[in-house]
């Protein structure tokens, strides 16, 4: 026990998928192994704040995990840590160190869905640090959150993608006209409006007609500043996780039967009435190409560590599309990623005793020698 490696896990998050963030964080903490690793977990509020938590899991997913920090329940509860919040600055030393309750920490296991966690901006805050952390670096997170500069990407690549155009917040405001008739004239409809840097399907709409377009490019548009239109694809919602880091390997594939009209944030998270089968019933050849389009998608966006790649596929002429990747999937007790993974044999801990090795992998390939 004395050779623990000190992990961090972080959650949470100023992000509209901050309640996801947290019941992932629960189920990692719960399958985590704790005779190889001592854990400290730190949970960033709605509003930013950092704070340190050493309480029951199951009140994290519940929220109830801050009123408990603060003080909230302090009269109940008297036995809980509440030191230690505010901004990241608290949890750094006069070295550099990342410390919690006193202890240096040697890796970060940040669970943050979206905004703020999963798009380069924590990993470039660890990468100042000089620290360990799992997942994709800080240019993969940003290019794998925002589905616009993704796009480009996989295009460069070669991946097969449905038609799209983007427009920004401004554009939209001086002339929504204009862009309607431009999504009409090359897209037709239905198509799928999104904010290009959310994730969990926030912000996410079907438009069927002029009225839900204009509707859904006005939501996107309160959630980011960039609006994504996609051409509609009659496809299956296939799913493939990715491992690794220089040599990343591809799970067998995963099939989502969306409960709702398409797989949005009801659908993934509250309703659960949505069918997933593992693996998904596609030809060989299909299932191959998904996992070759996974892996070179991975490779485009530079990421590290884990992904989970999305797919459609054409209900009629099985053509393979790909539509985003995921650099921090969830990792709830549905979740696609670590259920692809349980049937390739490998079980919820040893996947997330992997992920932090790779973290530390990826540390020592990135570190830089400066001459003095």
């Amino acid at each position: 026990m004395k050779d623990r490696k000190r992990v961090l896990v972080v959650f949470g998050g100023a992000s509209p998928e901050h309640e996801i963030s947290r019941i992932s964080a629960a189920s990692i903490l719960k399958n985590i192994d704790n005779e190889k690793y001592e854990v400290s977990t730190v949970g960033i509020t709605k509003d930013g704040k950092w704070l340190t938590y050493s309480g029951e899991i199951d009140k994290i997913p519940t929220g109830e995990w801050e009123h408990i920090v603060l003080g909230i329940n302090k009269s109940t509860n008297p036995a809980l840590s509440v030191a230690n919040y505010g901004t990241p600055a608290n949890f750094l030393d006069g070295k550099g160190n990342l410390k919690v309750n006193g202890k240096n920490i040697d890796v970060v296991f940040p669970v943050l869905h979206g905004c703020n966690g999963e798009d380069g901006t924590v990993q470039g805050l660890f990468e100042l640090a000089s620290i360990p952390y799992v997942g994709c670096g800080v240019l993969g997170s940003s290019l794998g959150m925002d589905k616009i500069y993704a796009k480009i990407m996989f295009e460069k690549a070669g991946i097969p993608q449905a038609d799209y155009l983007y427009f920004t917040r401004r554009e939209m405001a001086r002339d929504i006209e204009n862009i309607i008739r431009r999504i009409e004239g090359k897209l037709g409809y239905p198509v799928f409006v999104k904010p290009s840097n959310a994730g969990s399907s926030v912000g996410v709409k079907k438009a069927h007609n002029r009225n839900e377009l204009e509707e859904a490019l006005n939501l996107a548009a309160k959630y980011d500043r960039k609006v994504l239109v996609e051409e509609y694809i009659n496809g299956r919602e296939i799913e493939c996780a990715i491992l690794g880091n220089e040599d990343p390997r591809a799970s067998l594939v995963g099939e989502v039967i969306p409960g709702n009209e398409f797989y949005d944030y009801k659908a993934k998270y509250i309703d659960n009435n949505s069918e997933i089968k593992i693996p998904a019933d596609l030809p060989m050849a299909s299932v191959e190409n998904i996992r070759n389009y996974a892996i070179s998608g991975f490779k485009a966006l530079d990421c590290s560590g884990l992904a989970r790649v999305d797919f459609f596929v054409d209900r009629e002429d099985g053509q393979i599309y790909i539509n985003e990747i995921n650099t921090m999937p969830g990792f709830t007790d549905i979740s696609m990623y670590p259920m692809l993974w349980e049937a390739m044999g490998i079980s919820y801990k040893e996947l997330i005793g992997e992920l932090i090795e790779l973290a530390f992998e990826r540390f020592e390939d990135n570190l830089r020698q400066i001459d003095s």
